[in-house]
């Protein structure tokens, strides 16, 4: 077999070496496992994901090669099970309800939403809650003012009274909740903003 001569610099600057052109033209194998793969191709890359880390090899190479570290840490992305501190803000959209005599959120949409009422309405019990998750929803009264919110039976405030909403025209009002279980939202009110 040929002397192959091509560099991928890994993340400590060690380089790899093979010849592109040699590479190209080989037959090429690839695995994405947590054991280490049989060497049965001239060339061949192994995400190593016991590990997180990118190797590689040709059939003529003693040991696998380290060709990238493939951890969320080191490629600057957030993991789902570990805590974090992020440097930067982290920002939720505020999505739009369709108003209408019930409104129901879908919490797999958004954690923000915002509606503006057109009458008398019912904020029913939103689809597809899970435990944790918070947010806002912003309500505002359309022109005419004078609109009144009722709530599903998910839906918990302090004291076990629902507020009143500020009936203004154009008022806005604000409840912030946090979703305790797939029945409960905890859920408190903060009226007259605007």
């Amino acid at each position: 077999m040929a002397t192959h001569d091509y560099s991928i610099a890994n993340a400590d600057g060690a380089t790899v070496r093979a010849d592109i052109n040699n590479a190209l033209a080989a037959i090429v194998s690839n695995n994405s496992s947590a054991t280490e793969p049989a060497t049965t191709y001239a060339y061949m890359w192994w995400a190593d994901t016991a590990n997180g880390l990118l190797k590689i090899r040709n059939a003529a190479d003693s040991a696998w090669i380290e060709a990238g570290d493939l951890t969320s840490a080191a490629l600057g992305h957030a993991d789902l099970d570990t805590a974090q501190t992020f440097t930067k803000g982290q920002r939720g959209e505020i999505t739009a309800l369709s108003d209408g005599a019930t409104i129901t959120p879908d919490f797999n949409d958004s954690n923000n939403f915002s509606v503006t009422l057109g009458g008398n309405r019912t904020l029913a019990n939103p689809s597809n809650l899970t435990a944790g998750q918070s947010g806002s929803i912003f309500i505002t009264q359309d022109g005419t003012g004078s609109r009144t919110l009722a709530y599903g039976s998910y839906w918990k405030f302090a004291g076990g009274t629902a507020p009143v909403l500020t009936t203004t025209a154009s008022a806005i009002d604000r409840i912030d909740y946090v979703v305790k279980s797939t029945t409960e939202i905890h859920a408190v009110a903060t009226l007259a903003v605007a």
